[in-house]
């Protein structure tokens, strides 16, 4: 083949990659923010513990996409991601990006875990799971993310011909074989389905359970919440980390053009979807739940609204009404309703 050939499809990969990129940088930080904003202002929410995991989750996404949006401006500058050229950004890259995809990941379990054991049908399998137990394990789960991820950038050094890649034998086996099959791979799926699909089935039970109507309602809403979000994420997920094995354990040169040019295109597209991960779990959460999208207009234009124009009056040095409080006790209790 022609080398203009392998040129254009460089070019469409650089430019499918930036604007890919922007396009899921925009839509995650305005999804992940508008869901911290839910899960923590609601009351509903509040001391909820799979609210909690899912908060944590939309944090680590919030921050990964500034990660990732550092990515694209390499690309579109250089027309890769810049870890071949930039020693201490080959290592930094690898120690940020799977610390937040680790968090992510395996709050993603936790969620499913927590929900099967809060819908569960017995009382002492409902009390395994705390509000203390759920903070230790996001501690845990944390530090373990941050200090792995430190020990897996710090093999990465970059290599002439293949760029960025593990420098140390027995960790590249690690990474082959443990990693990225099964710490972000096969684990977290299994996890994530199995327990979904058990409190799949708790909830459709809990019609038998004496169980107060708002908690009915809640444990439906963020279980029929959590499975579409678990279906998403091992389809978005899984394509990306088989790619990431094969360019593992087969580092690309540049001497097979071919070779390299079809690797960078399947990297580019399974890549873009593995970011998706981090972008669509609030579109997904108000495509499936009419009530989430019901608390959403809530939280936005009736707490976070009336607060922007009281900042705006009083900037102005106006008179805030009088029936602002009033008003308030209002939106009290249409939040104890939603």
């Amino acid at each position: 083949m022609s080398s203009s050939f392998f040129t254009q499809t460089l070019n469409f990969v650089t430019q499918y990659t930036f604007y890919s990129g922007c396009v899921t940088f925009i839509l995650g930080i305005i999804g992940n923010a508008i869901n911290i904003l839910v899960f923590s202002q609601l009351k509903l929410f509040r001391g909820n513990r799979y609210a909690f995991y899912l908060i944590l989750e939309s944090i680590s996404n919030f921050l990964f996409h500034f990660v990732f949006m550092t990515l694209t401006i390499f690309t579109s500058i250089y027309g890769d991601d810049g870890t071949g050229r930039f020693p201490a950004w080959c290592k930094l890259r690898y120690m940020l990006g799977p610390t937040f995809a680790v968090i992510t990941y395996y709050m993603i379990c936790f969620t499913t875990i927590d929900q099967y054991f809060s819908t569960h049908c017995r009382y002492n399998f409902r009390q395994i799971c705390t509000i203390k137990s759920t903070h230790i394990s996001a501690f845990i789960i944390i530090s373990i993310a941050i200090i792995h991820s430190i020990i897996l950038g710090s093999f990465f050094d970059i290599q002439p011909l293949v760029g960025c890649v593990i420098s140390n034998e027995i960790y590249l086996q690690y990474t082959t074989f443990l990693y990225y099959p099964v710490l972000i791979g096969l684990l977290p799926i299994v996890i994530t389905l199995f327990f979904s699909l058990l409190a799949y089935r708790n909830v459709r039970r809990i019609v038998r359970r004496q169980l107060p109507i708002v908690r009915r309602r809640l444990d439906r809403q963020m279980t029929a919440m959590i499975v579409i979000r678990v279906v998403f994420f091992i389809c978005l997920v899984l394509p990306y980390n088989i790619c990431r094995i094969y360019v593992t354990v087969y580092p690309i040169s540049r001497d097979d053009m071919l070779r390299y040019v079809i690797v960078r295109l399947v990297q580019a597209i399974t890549f873009s979807f593995s970011q998706a991960n981090y972008t669509v779990g609030f579109y997904l959460f108000m495509i499936s739940s009419s009530r989430f999208r019901r608390q959403v207009k809530y939280v936005i234009f009736k707490k976070l609204w009336p607060r922007c124009k009281q900042g705006c009056c009083l900037k102005n040095n106006e008179v805030v009404p009088e029936n602002f409080e009033e008003s308030g006790n209002h939106n009290i209790k249409l939040e104890d309703a939603s």
